[in-house]
């Protein structure tokens, strides 16, 4: 699987520590930026990610800003992308299962380290169930 990552700079340092944890899994990752923790605007980096996915670049993309919101509303704005903001395993699980989510957008500032790992393994490892909820998502597009 090949997952693009990309964060603002409030979700700088997760982004960091999410890439290690996925290449430990075995994973691909495209890091779209940021690289610093420099000011930034989280739109251009949710674009990217959500572009990877959109044209099958990547499978899956994951974003980061300091309370995951603001990529969470950027990432939603395109077509085809289910992008879920989780804090905490169980939400992780169901985006996946139900919701064939395909962005998975963290807060850095609202969960700690430990968490933010137990979500990202939860919801790389989770596939969609299909069936009724196959149905509900074609309503989407």
């Amino acid at each position: 699987m090949k997952i693009a990552v990309g964060s603002d700079h409030g979700g700088f340092e997760f982004k960091q520590l999410i890439t290690d944890f996925l290449h430990g899994l075995g994973l691909t990752v495209e890091d779209v930026g940021c690289y610093s923790l420099d000011s930034v605007d989280y739109p251009d980096f949710a674009d990217q990610v959500c572009l990877k996915v959109q044209n099958n670049e990547c499978d899956r993309g994951i974003l980061v800003c300091g309370t995951g919101i603001g990529m969470s509303i950027s990432a939603n704005r395109h077509r085809d992308i289910r992008a879920a903001l989780c804090h905490e395993a169980f939400t992780a699980r169901m985006s996946r299962e139900h919701n064939n989510a395909n962005v998975l957008c963290l807060g850095g500032r609202v969960i700690g380290p430990e968490i933010a790992l137990d979500i990202v393994r939860t919801w790389v490892e989770t596939e969609f169930a299909g069936g009724r909820h196959q149905r509900r998502l074609d309503k989407l597009s």
